[in-house]
């Protein structure tokens, strides 16, 4: 095959694919623009997670008439106009691809108008190729639709995500730019109901709060560093408030959003000890650094960036981190509240255990506590201070149970040797079996609560929620939208009726990852896996000796007692000749 020029339409669906891979790379490109073009307003709107529509309008500086057809152009732009500005480029938008790169994807249209204007221009683009320029009337500023992405590059289209999944990259796109832009009003609308509004009065904590609510607004604690040539600014959780993964970690640098690893290691390097393995901090950081010391210009989506000196930027954000930490978060109180209605002997320490205690005359001398979901198995032990525990498949021996360590495993005794329980890992997988099991029997009962709970949750997870709300139903959580990003629990499972109903409602929606599809197969046990993970009683917890009986007696009931739903072992079994090896009964191992 002989050597030859690409045609110049070719070249533009190219080199579009390198700018516009999804709907939400379309919005970043004509947000930026706008932030750009100095607006004060922004509104966004969507329809079918952008395949349809999206339509951004902005009041800004907007695009003199006879420039509008220019604008269209490739490497066209007014932000640049030597090869020295490349080495300092402060502007969000600098290549002067974006619109023509839309524009040869899609059904384009863009309707501008300057303050010192009469008259408007418009112009529409088509695959490329554009149409006349028309004077019409308009507000200053500038409004660009953008219809039928990708229609002419049906493998492109096919190879997006589900409708779900787009509007979450959108969501939480906006998102991400209101919180570094609070000067800025944005408001985002898919269909006709808006999904996130701001002021634009400059208060970054108010954006917080309707995000993810006032107590999580309340609770964040502000970062203020600055040395010589850096400024670091935002908000970062304490450690009592966490995710399972890093999406809700957002750096900014110099207003521009980028994903950049040494700065999340850098973050989670400033929780070291303090959190546990598999959490991760919210923060909204915003990075201010001369524009001469990082490299933007570096990938297509302008997303990653490299740093002149990136140990002394790593070491700058973990220390601000680290200090802030230090400074305002609080020692988190272990509380023994909640599902499983005990609570710690005075002090908060645990009780010694001793050897000659009959857990049977503790049990005959104590009242049963109300509270408690295994109160009633508790009379399993009487009698004796075994408890007969014979896992079905599994091969393991009566166990005598010997007490708890640590307020996070439970010890027991079989004639074999030692077994050492999980007491996490164990009461997720007896909530999994018996929810899932009510769930083949369709028969999951449930109960309302004494007065509904609101939950506010970010736009990307209560797009999430909507859709999932017909198998919540279904699972006994009775949730209803109740506002933009609000919802209120007001029924749960029976089985769950002493858990917190916010901490259940946020299980569902941290640990989808982006290329997950919520409603397809299995989702169900997904649902219910994730929820027992979060509900059930945690390390760290101290349990009640009929308590402990009861977890013991419900796991042996279980189909599969020796992993929880995750996989993770739910006991570890110290046979009789290791420990006297160990003891030099038997000699070297």
């Amino acid at each position: 095959m002989s050597i030859h020029i690409l045609s110049p339409e070719i070249a533009s669906q190219i080199a579009a694919g390198e700018v516009v891979e999804r709907p939400a790379s379309v919005i970043k490109e004509l947000l930026e623009n706008a932030l750009d073009a100095g607006a004060h307003s922004i509104s966004i709107s969507v329809l079918e997670a952008g395949r349809r529509l999206m339509e951004v309008v902005d009041d800004g500086c907007g695009i003199p008439v006879d420039q509008l057809e220019l604008a269209l152009a490739r490497h066209a732009t007014s932000k640049l106009n030597q090869v020295s500005d490349l080495y300092s480029i402060s502007t969000l938008g600098f290549r002067g691809e974006a619109l023509a790169s839309i524009g040869s994807v899609s059904r384009l249209t863009i309707i501008s108008r300057t303050s010192d204007s009469d008259v408007g221009a418009r112009l529409q683009v088509e695959a490329g190729i554009s149409g006349s320029v028309d004077v019409v009337s308009a507000p200053p500023g500038t409004l660009v639709r953008v219809q039928d992405l990708f229609y002419n590059v049906p493998a492109r289209l096919k190879f997006l995500k589900t409708d779900t999944t787009e509007r979450r990259a959108v969501d939480t796109l906006v998102t991400r730019y209101a919180l570094a832009y609070p000067h800025v009003r944005f408001k985002l609308s898919e269909g006709k109901a808006p999904s996130l509004q701001t002021s634009g009065d400059g208060d970054q904590r108010a954006i917080l709060a309707a995000l993810y609510g006032v107590e999580v607004s309340r609770q964040m604690l502000e970062v203020l560093a600055e040395e010589e040539g850096l400024k670091l600014k935002g908000f970062i959780s304490p450690t009592s408030i966490t995710r399972s993964n890093r999406r809700e970690i957002t750096f900014f640098i110099n207003g521009r959003w980028v994903q950049d690893t040494s700065l999340t290691t850098a973050l989670n390097n400033a929780y070291h000890t303090l959190l546990m393995v598999a959490r991760y901090p919210m923060a909204a950081l915003f990075l201010e650094i001369d524009p001469a010391e990082v490299d933007v210009n570096v990938h297509p989506a302008k997303a990653e960036v490299r740093f002149r000196n990136q140990d002394r930027i790593f070491s700058f954000v973990q220390r601000a981190a680290r200090r802030a930490l230090l400074a305002y978060a609080p020692i988190p109180p272990i509380s023994t509240q909640g599902l499983w209605g005990s609570s710690a002997p005075q002090g908060g320490v645990p009780e010694q255990f001793d050897p000659a205690w009959n857990f049977s005359q503790e049990l005959s001398e104590q009242n049963e506590s109300p509270f408690s979901p295994y109160s009633h198995l508790s009379s399993a032990g009487t009698g004796s201070s075994l408890v007969p525990v014979s896992l079905p498949g599994a091969e393991v021996p009566l166990l005598r149970l010997v007490g708890q360590i640590g307020s996070t495993y439970l010890v027991a005794e079989g004639p074999d040797g030692l077994y050492l329980i999980d007491q996490h890992a164990a009461h997720e997988r007896v909530l999994f079996e018996k929810l899932m099991s009510q769930h083949e029997n369709k028969n999951i009962p449930s109960q309302t609560l004494l007065s509904p709970i609101s939950v506010q949750l970010p736009p990307a997870q209560a797009s999430l929620i909507q859709d999932q709300l017909p198998i919540l139903a279904h699972f006994g959580f009775h949730v209803e939208p109740f506002g933009p990003g609000i919802f209120q629990v007001r029924a749960m499972p029976v089985l769950f009726a002493h858990a917190d109903p916010v901490a259940a409602l946020r299980a569902l929606v941290e640990d989808f990852e982006e290329d997950e599809r919520p409603l397809q197969s299995e989702i169900e046990a997904r649902l219910a896996g994730r929820v027992c993970k979060r509900l059930a009683v945690k390390a760290g917890q101290v349990l009640s000796p009929e308590e402990q009986r009861s977890l013991l007696n419900d796991l042996e009931a279980c189909n599969s007692p020796r992993t929880c739903p995750h996989g993770r072992p739910t006991m570890i079994h110290l046979p009789v000749d290791v420990l006297e090896r160990q003891f030099g009964r038997k000699g070297a191992r």
